[in-house]
């Protein structure tokens, strides 16, 4: 009889196994959070920001700013605000660079995708079974630039395609003919196609959520309309999210945000020559939350508030 159960050397090698399972499902419990992919956070029990900014070092001569962005989750206007002294193209060997991984949520239902163009970043909300904990993924996203706006408001996904061919959109085709450079028909799947390798429909003619054969304008307003991701973020989340997944875009520059001990924070996208705009919204926030109290009110930091809105460098600051 050849059995575990009755070879001692066998029932040791068990109890060894066992423990070391034990002990990863404590390790789970408590760091759960840090076994996460990258971008993935667990919803928090109080507050709505999730992460925390590090610091990541250059490790080769050929890396770019935006090589550092793509391996570490964040868009290129995330990485220039983060570090707006640096190189773009030629930051060194050895050079530190500031990783903006912290996000306020944003203040709307925690369901399906959420798009904040002011931020460039989507936010998907996974459908949970019985007994796993709510989470969140987040990805830096591409939108539409002047003149091509991402249409706001609340769709849904219809289809998704593998492979898609592209059809140039009648704008695309007057410009290219003003260039005398008529563009085909269709393009069809390949290393030429502006969709990528996967892209979802939406419930808005016209309009995706798309891989891209650019990968370097992620973080940029630089489609036509479109939101693209990169084709690593799309691909993972591509057989996640089911036809009819609410799709909710959204443009909120500045966010108020608590941590756990339900002290105010803020993160703003905003321009310099948007920060007056931006000080009265602010304001008008903080006078209709109800999560401030009188006291937190009155001690909030205005001069504060006033430098992080002028910066716009997305970085949380405390109000208080």
């Amino acid at each position: 009889m050849n059995s575990c159960f009755v070879n001692p050397p066998c029932r040791q090698s068990l109890l060894r196994y066992a423990l070391i399972i034990a002990l990863w499902l404590i390790s789970y419990s408590v760091f759960g959070e840090a076994s996460l992919p990258q971008g993935h956070y667990l919803l928090p029990e109080t507050g709505n920001i999730v992460g925390e900014p590090y610091t990541a070092t250059v490790e080769d001569e050929e890396d770019t700013l935006l090589d550092i962005a793509h391996a570490h989750g964040v868009g290129y206007e995330e990485i220039r605000r983060a570090n707006p002294d640096t190189s773009l193209w030629v930051p060194g060997k050895g050079t530190p660079v500031q990783i903006p991984a912290q996000h306020i949520l944003p203040d709307v239902e925690r369901t399906g995708v959420v798009i904040n163009i002011a931020e460039l970043r989507l936010y998907y909300y996974p459908e949970v079974k019985d007994g796993e904990a709510p989470r969140v993924e987040t990805y830096p996203i591409g939108i539409g630039r002047d003149g091509f706006d991402t249409p706001l408001g609340i769709t849904k996904t219809t289809m998704r395609l593998e492979d898609p061919a592209w059809y140039p959109p009648e704008s695309v085709r007057q410009e290219a003919a003003e260039r005398g450079d008529p563009p085909p028909d269709v393009v069809p799947p390949g290393p030429d196609n502006p969709l990528g390798q996967h892209a979802i429909l939406l419930d808005i003619p016209g309009y995706l959520i798309h891989g891209t054969n650019q990968p370097d304008g992620i973080g940029m307003r630089a489609s036509r309309g479109c939101i693209r991701m990169h084709p690593d973020d799309i691909k993972a989340v591509f057989d996640q999210i089911p036809t009819g997944t609410q799709v909710n875009i959204i443009d909120e520059p500045i966010k108020l945000g608590w941590d756990a001990d339900q002290l105010p924070y803020v993160q703003a996208f905003t321009s310099p020559d948007d920060k007056d705009a931006g000080i009265k919204s602010l304001l008008d926030i903080i006078s209709n939350t109800e999560k401030l109290t009188d006291k937190e009110r009155s001690s909030i930091n205005y001069e504060l508030m006033q430098n992080t809105l002028k910066r716009g460098n997305a970085r949380i600051e405390p109000l208080i």
